[in-house]
């Protein structure tokens, strides 16, 4: 994978498993399934230093539950 398919998740919650994940596709947002429920993140116009260099920074903006 090279850099260009991945972005960093900024904020939600402390526990997420990883914060460098595949680019989403289709769409713009990245969902995260965690504890019963999903994290989304959205696209920023910022990118940032990590590990596997360069990424464009998405932030996290709402939960939304599953529903069982």
């Amino acid at each position: 994978m090279n850099d260009a398919a991945k972005v960093f998740l900024e904020g939600g919650p402390d526990d997420l498993p990883e914060r460098i994940v595949p680019t989403p596709a289709p769409g713009p947002d990245v969902k995260i399934k965690l504890r019963g429920g999903y994290e989304h993140f959205r696209p920023t116009s910022r990118t940032g230093e990590t590990p596997d260099g360069r990424l464009p920074v998405y932030e996290w903006w709402e939960r939304t539950e599953i529903a069982e």
